[in-house]
């Protein structure tokens, strides 16, 4: 990426207060967990959104995205949604800290932050292959909002706000591990999530001879906001159908895999199997992610990558959120022995497969399923490979 000083300096002849650089995540498997209050393994990884950001006196906020060479410019108070996608990441930020100030304060109208303020910002997670790109514009824009105007916020204060703004200003009713992951990731480790409680524990990555590969598949099929809410409320379903004889349930977390084929297996007839597939899925993997915990700790990365296509095929056949293009990514690798695992990996119909790859085979293997998916697709496979990185910072 360009020097974003140099730019903000270009752009709003002026320099910059702060740059702040915040990271995309993998999650290594845990996926659709997060809103069930489940448990998640994501990491931040070196593919990173960067903000560069100073104050004004007008009362406006001036925005430049320099990989769209786009500019928006609106006020800083009554914020409302916007028809500029990008813009809405870092507006809805913004409504969050006004509220909290509001909150924090008799009288927030006297606060900087209605002063307005110029920001740029620049990035090179790609977009659409799940590597949360719009959580780390959400997270750089808090963490230099709070920097700059000192609020104090704590990096989970952060990430419960900017949750918030991607539920009222992107309108995805997400869960809390992609601003989490991009906050809190530590270089070379792994994060144990909690989503329910928010503990969190890190545990190094030693892949030993292998490494992370992501096959992107270029695709985002426009169902896959709308659908993604859908799964939301259909778990909410099953969660009331449990609630009727064990009241103790309140998310999918507190149920067993015996509670729910005993009672949403049984009710399949009248609520249909759609919402017993989705509740098996998600209990399942809540289990599965604790377990595969306990294979990182006995090194054993080849059950920990079972458990990965494990996953896939729960997110395909139950859970429903994979597509034609990332099965055929995961099921060109699913028996080469140099690939440990592989499952598709953020919201789903479209973006990113995961895979845990030898080093030495990389090359031949990203040859091989680039080969079998031009067959299968006519699209071009492209490909990332990225190291574990630190969380949100100050450039």
């Amino acid at each position: 990426m360009q020097d974003i000083r140099v730019s903000f300096q270009q752009l709003f002849n002026s320099s910059a207060s702060l740059v702040v650089q915040s990271p995309g995540r993998i999650n290594l498997i845990g996926e659709h967990t997060d809103y069930n209050n489940g448990f998640v393994l994501p990491a931040a990884i070196d593919k990173c959104v960067q903000v560069a950001i100073a104050k004004r006196t007008d009362g406006a906020i001036h925005m430049h995205a320099l990989d769209l060479q786009e500019s928006v410019i609106v006020p800083a108070v009554a914020i409302q949604p916007h028809a500029t996608h990008w813009v809405n990441y870092i507006i809805g930020v913004v409504a969050q800290v006004q509220k909290y100030i509001a909150n924090a304060s008799s009288n927030s109208a006297t606060h900087e932050l209605v002063k307005g303020f110029d920001i740029c910002l620049q990035g090179d997670i790609p977009i659409g292959a799940g590597l949360s790109s719009s959580a780390a514009v959400e997270c750089a824009v808090i963490f230099a909002l709070n920097e700059m105007y000192q609020l104090g916020l704590s990096t989970m204060q952060m990430a419960l706000m900017t949750q918030q703004s991607e539920h009222e200003f992107a309108g995805v009713k997400c869960g809390i591990m992609d601003m989490f992951a991009s906050l809190h990731g530590k270089s070379n480790q792994v994060m144990l999530l909690d989503c329910g409680s928010l503990q969190h524990h890190y545990y190094p990555l030693d892949l030993k001879e292998y490494q992370i590969v992501l096959f992107d598949t270029q695709i985002k099929h426009a169902l896959a906001s709308s659908e993604y809410n859908t799964r939301r409320l259909e778990c909410e379903q099953g969660v009331e159908i449990l609630q009727k004889k064990y009241p103790s349930i309140k998310t999918l977390r507190d149920a067993s895999k015996q509670q729910v084929d005993e009672l949403l297996k049984t009710e399949a007839t009248l609520i249909g199997t759609k919402v017993y597939n989705r509740c098996k899925y998600v209990v399942d993997e809540i289990e599965r992610v604790q377990l595969a915990v306990k294979d990182l700790l006995a090194g054993d990365i080849k059950a920990f990558g079972q458990k990965m296509y494990e996953t896939h095929e729960g997110l395909s056949q139950l859970y429903e959120v994979s597509c034609r293009e990332l099965d055929i990514l995961v099921n060109a690798v699913k028996d080469h022995p140099q690939v440990l695992g592989a499952r598709m990996m953020g919201g789903g119909f479209g973006g990113c497969t995961i895979n845990i790859i030898k080093k030495s085979e990389v090359e031949a293997i990203i040859n091989m399923v680039a080969d079998i998916y031009a067959q299968q697709t006519a699209h071009i496979l492209k490909v990332h490979q990225v190291k574990i990185a630190q969380g949100t910072h100050i450039k």
